[in-house]
């Protein structure tokens, strides 16, 4: 019985992200404030799941993006932010199908935060009711090569330093260190996201209170550049 009653949850929930999917189709409607207090975290997720598979089958919703800047003139909704790298090879909207005002979006090469992208994300989930935080990075990651590798180029090496924990943090199994072996610089990645997920914890009291209160929820990311699909992990 129980069973059954999980299954008819998880197919209603289905139904109601296909409704708002074809309203986005048929429309080109925006979040409005209604439906964004409605969406849990775990919705949320399923939302960009959703739109990712979109987006690697060559099935995306179908827009008017000059009238959603319309109906986004007096205010904005979004259910999700994202932390992603800088790479012109992974514009998330783009990459998770979804339409202006939908999310929040902070980039930065090699997607970590600091105080000043946690205080954006203070503002995206308390102040504006964002649901999830997302903290993507992605394969061939440039940045990662460049920490891996102690490159050092005006401001960018205090960039790169912020990735630096995670190269100090993958196992010695990896030879060699460097950016000419793919392995290491994915467990690098990999690393960085991990770690970048447990900094905004330590470094945001608002945040973490959030997370523990259960009002938002926050996953890693991966973006693979050969294929366009994200897999995400806690």
């Amino acid at each position: 019985m129980k069973t059954n009653k999980i299954t008819m949850i998880t197919l209603v929930i289905t139904i109601w992200l296909a409704i708002i999917g074809a309203a986005y189709a048929e429309n080109a409607a925006t979040m409005t404030r209604k439906a964004q207090a409605a969406i849990t975290p775990d919705q949320a997720l399923e939302m960009l799941k959703q739109g990712n598979a979109r987006f690697v089958n060559r099935h995306p919703v179908t827009r008017d993006l000059a009238a959603q800047v319309g109906q986004t003139a007096a205010g904005q909704f979004p259910f999700a932010a994202v932390v992603s790298c800088l790479d012109s090879r992974i514009p998330p909207e783009m990459v998770f199908d979804q339409g202006i005002g939908d999310m929040f979006v902070a980039r930065v090469a090699g997607n970590f935060v600091n105080d000043d992208i946690l205080g954006s994300l203070e503002f995206a989930t308390r102040l504006s009711g964002a649901k999830l935080i997302v903290i993507m990075g992605h394969t061939e990651c440039g940045a990662i090569k460049g920490a891996c590798d102690g490159a050092q180029l005006g401001l960018l090496t205090a960039a790169l330093a912020n990735i630096n924990p995670a190269v100090a943090a993958v196992k010695d199994e990896f030879k060699p260190k460097s950016s000419k072996n793919s392995e290491f610089v994915q467990a690098v990645a990999e690393m960085n996201v991990r770690l970048t997920m447990q900094k905004l914890r330590e470094r945001s009291v608002v945040l973490n209170e959030m997370l523990d209160n259960g009002e938002i929820a926050m996953v890693g990311a991966m973006y693979d550049v050969n294929t366009g699909q994200v897999i995400f992990y806690r």
